[in-house]
């Protein structure tokens, strides 16, 4: 996982911009980390989260989860709950939606 974040982002640009997975028992979520823009705001990165990836441990399946305007995560439902959590990251890629980058 850590992989596919770092290379969502061009080495010459992450000092400006990151793309991170933050980990909990039964998820993960792909958060991108843009740098501080002005000084008055102070040095704090900004922190939006873009997706979720859901875990269901009786199944073993993962599912893709994206985030409303409500900042509530919604199911993505153009694809399937799966065991390889790679045809999400290849979904979260493609975004054919535009609903996860813009």
């Amino acid at each position: 996982m850590r992989r596919w974040c770092d290379q969502r982002v061009p080495e010459r640009v992450r000092d400006q911009v990151r793309i991170e997975c933050e980990e909990a028992d039964r998820h993960l979520t792909i958060v991108e980390c843009r740098a501080p823009w002005r000084v008055e705001l102070g040095s704090e990165w900004t922190r939006v989260p873009v997706a979720r990836l859901g875990h269901t441990r009786t199944t073993g399946t993962w599912t893709l989860y994206y985030r409303e305007r409500t900042l509530r995560f919604r199911r993505y439902d153009l694809v399937p709950p799966t065991t390889n959590v790679g045809e999400l990251l290849d979904e979260l890629d493609r975004d054919p939606t535009a609903i996860f980058w813009g």
